[in-house]
């Protein structure tokens, strides 16, 4: 029988090559096990039976790839700011610095060092998130999809919300307004139209079970035309009249003004608040520039029932994400986010600039490569359809090479992820931190080297 020519599983592992991987006794005997199994299911298909060297071979490649982390930084040069499949916004030195310091021992998380009693972990940021929005109470949990669907379970539940039907949107990852207001135990009661939705259409949907009206920042899209939205000062008004919480979800979190850089207007949390919202709802890793995380503003009353309720345990902030959004939060209140907040030095550089590097990466690649003018996208659900003036390195190609370009790119140490666009691989300098400039030109000459 063939089967019979296989070795068995301690000879495999008696192997010199599989001693001193690293790999624990048991899952090494795992994947032995697994490659003799699959060399067997080959033979009853007819097919040879492997050497004992290519079982060994095939043992070490699944071994390597256990032993590989597979979350790896890369260099972004995709153009696109807020990234949501790389990770979204890069956080500053000093952010970094800041969640090494408490993940490397211990820390003051729920100690209040003063009195010595246990304290709250909201604490290190809620005094912080109040001054910068003009809130009188602030939550953070983990991510924004959870902080409203904690206000919805601990306010609305078993009742009605209002939501206009242009706002009943889906969110990243197929995750959609309706869904959340579901799963929270709010009933749904959707107002007005797609385009149109009037005051009067909120009025004439309140009824004894109503509990709040919720407006859905359109962050990832845009409906232009024939369009009627609400104010959310004409919404306060009526909520407020009417006995409901107004209940705005921002999405992108922004606190600095976006037209000063030649963007459209993008919501800021502080004008929601002065607006008359009850509470507002933003994201910690879009343009605020931070770490992960689901960041809620508003009324003391409200904010106090959601920190009781018991779905805020299972959406707390874990210590590290709240280390780099303490210091986030700070580099706003020093004046100093357009210099330390990644995201925003990005936004703010200046086009000569990155023409220039653009320039300096083509000279130093020494390949039939083009500077171009482009656009740079905010990204990150922020912001739809608004770019950054900025300039690019194209490098033309066939459709195929160029693809395949971009393949060597991504797989390469580091990996560089870039966009194709016009049969050409585009590298935006501006989504690339200067201190990254020689790993990309290395990384690109070595890709091109490698197809010749």
């Amino acid at each position: 029988m063939p089967h019979r020519l296989l070795p068995s599983v301690d000879r495999l592992l008696g192997d010199p090559r599989l001693k001193g991987l690293g790999v624990d006794s048991t899952i090494l005997k795992e994947l032995v096990r697994e490659v003799l199994k699959e060399a067997r299911e080959a033979i009853s298909r007819g097919l040879t039976p492997p050497e004992s060297d290519q079982l060994v071979e095939s043992v070490l490649h699944r071994a390597l790839a256990i032993l590989s982390p597979t979350l790896r930084g890369v260099i972004n040069a995709t153009g696109v700011i807020v990234h949501t499949n790389l990770g979204r916004a890069p956080l500053s030195q000093e952010a970094l610095l800041a969640m090494e310091e408490v993940c490397r021992g211990y820390s003051n998380l729920e100690l209040d060092l003063a009195s010595g009693e246990r304290g709250s972990r909201q604490s290190h940021v809620e005094t912080l998130l109040c001054r910068l929005t003009g809130a009188e109470g602030a939550l953070v949990v983990n991510n924004n999809a959870a902080a409203v669907l904690l206000a919805l379970a601990a306010l609305c539940r078993g009742r009605e919300v209002l939501v206009s039907r242009g706002e009943a949107v889906e969110i990243g990852g197929g995750f959609r307004i309706p869904e959340v207001l579901a799963q929270s135990g709010a009933r749904l009661v959707d107002v007005g139209t797609t385009n149109r939705t009037y005051l009067r259409d909120y009025e004439q949907a309140i009824g004894p079970e109503t509990a709040a009206i919720l407006r859905v920042h359109a962050s990832n899209f845009r409906i232009v035309g024939f369009v009627h939205r609400v104010t959310l000062e004409e919404l306060a008004q009526l909520a407020h009249q009417r006995g409901l919480l107004l209940l705005d979800d921002l999405g992108s979190g922004c606190l600095l003004e976006t037209t000063q850089f030649g963007l459209a207007y993008e919501p800021r949390p502080q004008d929601a608040i002065k607006a008359g919202a009850d509470l507002v709802f933003f994201s910690g890793d879009k343009l605020l520039g931070g770490p992960q995380a689901g960041i809620i503003v508003g009324r003391r009353t409200p904010i106090e029932a959601m920190r009781r309720h018991p779905l805020a345990r299972a959406v707390r902030i874990d210590k590290a994400n709240l280390a780099a959004l303490q210091v986030t939060l700070l580099h706003y209140l020093r004046g100093e986010a357009l210099a330390k907040v990644p995201v925003w030095r990005m936004i703010a550089t200046p086009l000569q600039e990155v023409e220039t590097r653009a320039r300096r990466w083509a000279q130093a690649i020494r390949y039939a490569t083009e500077v171009r003018p482009s656009l740079s996208m905010v990204g990150g659900g922020s912001l739809p359809g608004e770019g950054v003036p900025t300039a690019v390195l194209a490098i033309p190609g066939r459709g195929g090479w160029v693809t395949a370009l971009a393949q060597r790119l991504r797989q390469g140490l580091p990996p560089v992820v870039g966009r194709i666009e016009a049969d050409a691989l585009i590298l935006d300098p501006r989504t690339v931190p200067p201190e990254q400039d020689d790993d990309l030109v290395q990384a690109v000459r070595k890709a091109l080297k490698a197809e010749l």
